[in-house]
C-alpha cells in the first residue's frame, strides 16, 4: 500500500521522525474550520504518485487567502490518472539544505537497498551517478543503520550527522512496520544540524496488515483514501477496478494468472474492468465472497459480460460452480451474461452444474474469449 504523504508523515512522527506541523483538508469548505500551523505554508495535493511538484499540486504560500485559493484549485485535480481528494497544509520548513535518504526492499538481493545523497529535491533523478551512494544491508535495524553510516562518510558538513541519525531512526521503522519502501526526499538539514522530513513516501506490505494493528486502524479510518486495501482488509482478498470504462468483469483466482489475463485481454483489444484474486480456497462452501464480487462488478457502468477464469488444484470445480450459480441468483442486478473458463479438479461435475444454469463451460481461453466477443458484439 502506497501511503499518502500526510499519513506517512503522521505515522513517522509517531516514531519520533521530525516532520513539519500540518493538517489534512478534504474539501474547500472544511478549510475555513481548520486551525492551521503558523505560516508561511506549503499546500500539497495528496495522491499516491511522485512528481507532484512538477505536476503543479505543491504550492508555497504566505497568506491565508492564498492557502484557500490553492486548496480550491488543487482539490479535484487529476495527476497521473489519480484524482486529488485531499491536501496537506503544512508549515514551511524554512531555509535548509536538501538531502535524500531511501530504503527499498530488494527482493533479488534478499536485503534492503539503502540509497543516500547529499542532494535532494524533485530533480533527484537528474543527479550525476557519482553523487548517489547505495549499498545493501540485511533486513535488520542495526545493519541498515550501519550501512547508512558507511555511505554517509562521503557526505561532508552537518549533513553527515543528520543523515546518520535519520537513517538509524528510519531503519527501525522500516523493519518494525514491515515496509517495502521508505523515502525521504527532501530531507531538510538546517545550518545547526537539525533536520526534518520535507516529504515522505512509504509503501507497506498489505499481507503484513494482520500483524500491523496501527496500519490496519489507519486503513479502517481512512477507507475512502485506500479503497482497495480497505476491501482486502475486510474481505480477505484482492479486488481492484483497473478501468472504470471496462466492459469485461473478471471473476478470477491467482494474482499472477489474473494479471496475465488482463494483459492478454488488452493485447486482444478488449477492455477488462477489474483485477481479482478471489482465492477460491478461502470460499469454504460460502458464497459471501462471490456475492460481493458479482455485486461490485454489476456496479460497473460499462460491464457487458463477466468472464470466469479459474485453474483448480485443491479447489473442486463442481463445488465452485454450485457456489457460483447460487451467488448469481443472489445478485439480480447483474444483467451481464457469464462466460466460464475452468480447468482442473472436478471439471465434469462443473460442466453439468453450469449447463443446468445455462452457462457454457470452456477449457480453452481462446474459445472463452470468442464467446466474450460474441456477447459484446450482440450488445452493440
Amino acid at each position: 500500500m502506497y501511503l499518502l504523504e500526510h499519513d506517512a508523515k503522521e505515522l513517522l512522527a509517531r516514531h519520533g521522525i521530525p516532520v513539519p506541523a500540518g493538517c489534512l483538508v478534504e474539501s474547500a469548505p472544511a478549510l475555513a474550520e481548520r486551525e492551521l500551523p503558523p505560516g508561511p505554508w506549503v499546500v500539497k495535493g495528496q495522491v499516491a504518485a511522485g512528481g507532484r511538484g512538477k505536476a503543479g499540486i505543491i504550492k508555497k504560500v504566505t497568506t491565508r487567502e492564498d492557502v484557500t485559493a490553492h486548496t480550491s484549485a488543487i482539490l479535484g485535480a487529476t495527476v497521473k490518472g489519480r484524482r486529488v481528494g485531499a491536501v496537506r497544509i503544512e508549515q514551511n520548513a524554512g531555509p535548509a539544505d536538501e538531502a535524500y535518504l531511501g530504503f527499498l526492499l530488494d527482493a533479488a538481493a534478499g536485503a534492503v537497498r539503502v540509497i543516500l545523497s547529499a542532494q535532494g529535491g524533485m530533480d533527484i533523478e537528474a543527479l550525476p551517478r557519482d553523487s548517489i551512494h547505495t549499498d545493501t544491508a540485511a533486513a535488520e535495524p542495526d545493519a541498515i543503520a550501519a550501512c547508512v553510516q558507511r555511505l554517509a562518510q562521503w557526505v561532508g558538513g552537518v549533513k553527515r550527522a543528520a543523515l546518520t541519525e535519520a537513517g538509524e531512526r528510519l531503519a527501525r521503522i522500516f523493519v518494525e512496520r514491515e515496509a517495502l519502501l521508505i523515502e525521504i526526499n527532501p530531507l531538510f538539514v538546517r545550518a545547526d544540524g537539525t533536520w526534518v522530513a520535507g516529504d515522505a513516501k512509504m509503501v507497506t506490505d498489505d499481507n503484513a496488515l494482520p500483524r500491523q494493528p496501527t496500519l490496519s486502524k489507519l486503513i479502517e479510518w481512512r477507507a475512502a483514501a485506500y479503497p482497495e486495501t480497505a476491501l482486502k482488509l475486510k474481505h480477505g482478498f484482492d479486488y481492484v477496478v483497473v478501468d472504470p470504462e471496462g466492459e469485461i468483469g473478471l471473476l478470477t483466482t491467482g494474482a499472477g494468472l489474473s494479471m496475465m489475463l488482463i494483459d492478454e485481454l488488452r493485447a486482444a483489444g478488449l477492455k477488462p474492468y477489474n483485477f481479482l484474486d478471489i482465492r477460491t480456497g478461502g470460499l469454504r462452501g460460502e458464497i459471501t465472497r462471490l456475492v460481493s464480487v458479482l455485486t461490485w462488478i454489476a456496479a460497473g457502468a460499462h460491464v457487458r459480460v463477466v468472464l470466469v477464469n479459474v485453474f483448480a488444484g485443491i479447489t473442486d470445480l463442481g463445488e465452485f460452480s454450485r457456489l457460483l450459480v447460487k451467488a448469481i441468483e443472489q445478485v439480480p442486478q447483474l444483467k451481464a451474461p457469464v462466460v466460464a473458463r475452468l480447468v482442473g479438479n472436478g471439471l465434469p461435475a462443473a460442466r453439468e452444474v453450469l449447463s443446468q444454469a445455462g452457462i457454457k463451460l470452456y477449457t480453452e481461453l481462446d474459445d472463452a474469449l470468442m464467446s466474450v466477443r460474441h456477447h459484446l458484439a450482440k450488445q452493440k
